[in-house]
């Protein structure tokens, strides 16, 4: 079952590969190779994991460029969901 509301995957970064390891954002950017205004971006919710930033997160700090993408999926999804009574949207169905 989804989660109805996951966290933004930056804040999965930050508690469970920056704070573990006592990076500094400066730090982990630099070891992926990013601007530090590229991933303080990303850790504060501004910004999602492309498919680069899923290899760059993968061989970084472990798991799959896949699970990072799919954590990323799953917010956009949960966050879509939650505006769908906004949406305007009409319903069809086969006659």
């Amino acid at each position: 079952m989804a989660m109805l509301n996951p966290p933004h995957p930056g804040e999965t970064i930050r508690e469970l590969c920056l704070e573990p390891l006592g990076l500094s954002v400066t730090a982990a950017a630099k070891g992926l190779g990013v601007t530090r205004k590229t991933l303080s971006e990303l850790l504060n919710g501004h910004s999602g994991i492309s498919i680069e930033m899923a290899v760059r997160l993968s061989y970084g700090f472990g798991g799959s460029p896949e699970s990072w993408l799919m954590q990323q999926n799953l917010y956009d999804l949960a966050q879509a969901r939650s505006k769908l009574s906004a949406m305007n949207i009409k319903r069809f169905a086969a006659a």
